[in-house]
């Protein structure tokens, strides 16, 4: 049934969890390879390992919807038929985050510091562009938007020109996501060993929820809206492809691209703000 819902998008949009343990399993194989091949190379490489095992489902998503763009002619039902397709694409990403957040708590440290490194340096990185107070801090706004909207742009770049290649910057992302989740699981339960022991195991499902939920209030709209970026590039890409673009029906593809890009900007407002306003009060 796994192995169907990889050929056929089709089945795995109605069976969508499924593709969380795709997720999981393609990420964790990928590390292991990493670890035992590029040992050095790892936090590039698994990345790279993961993206060739999810580009033959990807794909294949983006010649279905291009296909119902076709097809269907009524906008709400064609938005919600792509709905279809970003709920089980973000059961792929939850399944590649949560692998990584996994092997990043588990692994010694020493394997951990060179299969996360280039992950580890970006979240250096980003926050040693915030300083001060961020709160109510319209500045940090517009620059997390920005930086957002710069990443969307090569969603849709990279999925129009490579068709499946916006898988690449989403695995990417959830690679770092998993790895700022995995850190803040890991040195916080360091601290409750060293001030509670093992025995309090509630204040380490605490520990474990804090970290889900710090990144995905604000992460889960931010991916929302590269997934949709991402679809509106790779079904203009199939379209050209196709050579869809001589049909009458093209105009209703980038009718229908451009709804995908407006909502993609919308939940990246949501994200921002979310990220500056809401975040720093509950963390």
């Amino acid at each position: 049934m796994v192995i169907e819902s990889l050929l056929f998008p089709l089945k795995a949009e109605k069976k969508p969890w499924e593709m969380f343990f795709i997720g999981f399993l393609y990420t964790s194989v990928a590390i292991f390879l990493s670890l035992w091949i590029f040992e050095k190379q790892a936090s590039f490489i698994m990345v790279f390992l993961t993206v060739m095992a999810a580009v033959p489902i990807v794909y294949g998503t983006m010649q279905l919807e291009e296909s119902k763009d076709i097809e269907i002619n009524k906008e709400k039902l064609l938005l919600k038929e792509h709905n279809k397709a970003i709920v089980f694409l973000m059961f792929l990403f939850l399944g590649i985050t949560l692998s990584s957040v996994l092997w990043y708590v588990v692994l010694p440290s020493e394997t951990v510091g060179y299969l996360f490194q280039k992950q580890t340096q970006t979240i250096t990185d980003i926050n040693n562009q915030i300083s001060g107070n961020v709160v109510q801090n319209f500045n940090l706004f517009t620059k997390i938007l920005f930086n957002n909207l710069k990443v969307l742009a090569f969603c849709i770049l990279f999925a129009f020109i490579y068709g499946a290649g916006a898988i690449f910057i989403l695995t990417w992302n959830a690679t770092v996501i998993g790895t700022a989740i995995g850190n803040f699981i890991r040195s916080n339960i360091g601290a409750y060993v060293s001030s509670v022991g093992f025995a309090n195991a509630a204040a380490y499902f605490q520990v474990v929820s804090l970290g889900l939920l710090r990144y995905a209030i604000h992460g889960i709209p931010e991916i929302v809206a590269y997934f949709y970026g991402g679809l509106a590039g790779g079904i203009i890409s199939v379209a050209v492809i196709k050579h869809h673009y001589a049909s009458k029906k093209f105009s209703n593809i980038l009718l229908d691209s451009s709804e995908l890009l407006i909502i993609a900007v919308g939940f990246l407002l949501v994200a921002a703000f979310i990220e500056v306003y809401i975040t720093p009060l509950l963390f």
